[in-house]
């Protein structure tokens, strides 16, 4: 590996350690119920985010919590050395994009079967951190 190419690689590895990633695939809501709660903690810090769903009565709010938790672990285990409480994180970016389909049919009248769409989603959440040391660049 060249000179540069190497100093690149480390800048961009630099770049990724103060941010970390979860993903929920086929989770079983509905991709429009599982965004109004991922509205409620897009750009959020992490405490106030864990709040929120914590005390929110929906069923999509725990497994948002749930994946909360394992992307402040996935930054944990990047970050060992620094404490979390410093970093400031926050809740960069969180999509949630549908997934698949299970097709299922209902009788209807008249000997009629009506479609019925049991849809799924998949979530990302990113993880941003606010560090005075990186800001200097």
């Amino acid at each position: 590996m060249g000179v540069r190419k190497k100093e690149r690689a480390n800048q961009i590895k630099e770049a990724k350690k103060h941010v970390a990633f979860a993903k929920l695939n086929n989770c079983p809501t509905s991709p429009r119920k599982m965004r109004i709660v991922a509205d409620l903690v897009r750009g959020q810090k992490v405490e106030t985010a864990l709040n929120i769903l914590k005390f929110n009565s929906k069923e999509a709010s725990r497994k948002l919590e749930k994946l909360l938790l394992s992307a402040i672990n996935n930054w944990q285990q990047k970050n060992a050395e620094e404490s979390l409480e410093d970093a400031g994180l926050f809740v960069k970016e969180i999509r949630v994009d549908g997934g698949a389909m299970l097709k299922r049919l209902r009788p209807a009248p008249q000997g009629r079967a009506h479609r019925i769409r049991k849809r799924s989603n998949h979530v990302t959440i990113v993880l941003g951190a606010i560090n005075n040391n990186t800001q200097s660049n």
